[in-house]
């Protein structure tokens, strides 16, 4: 931080490709375009748990998946997020089965803000 002044076109106008990005931009990425991409999914408009699972039926990376970003900005603390969230679910799939309430088929439609979010629905927790 104390070189800073000596690094001046960090805050200076920019062009990328052929558009002009003032100083002081925000810039937020957004993964929506490469997580709906049909060249890197089979079925990318629809909920598919397949799309990372292997023929055998194990767990395989995929590129085209970035929850935590990537590059120089990846998420710090994405193995420590990737570890909770393995312990929690677990844990509740270990003791509880889910499924929408009878006759309600749950939908895949969101509200657009800031983030995609998933419209209000109802889950039923049965104890396993």
């Amino acid at each position: 931080v104390t070189d800073r002044e000596n690094m001046p076109y960090t805050d200076a106008d920019t062009i990328l490709d052929k558009y002009t990005i003032p100083k002081g931009t925000i810039i937020l990425a957004t993964l929506n375009s490469v997580l709906h991409d049909e060249s890197m999914w089979e079925t990318p408009h629809s909920f598919n748990p397949q799309h990372f699972l292997d023929q055998e039926g194990k767990f395989r990376k995929r590129e085209a998946f970035l929850p935590f970003s990537a590059g120089k900005r990846v998420c710090i603390g994405e193995q420590l997020a990737r570890m909770e969230l393995f312990l929690f679910f677990t844990s509740l799939l270990q003791r509880f089965s889910f499924s929408a309430p009878p006759g309600e088929q749950p939908t895949l439609e969101f509200t657009l803000g800031a983030m995609r979010s998933p419209k209000p629905y109802r889950l039923c927790a049965v104890a396993r």
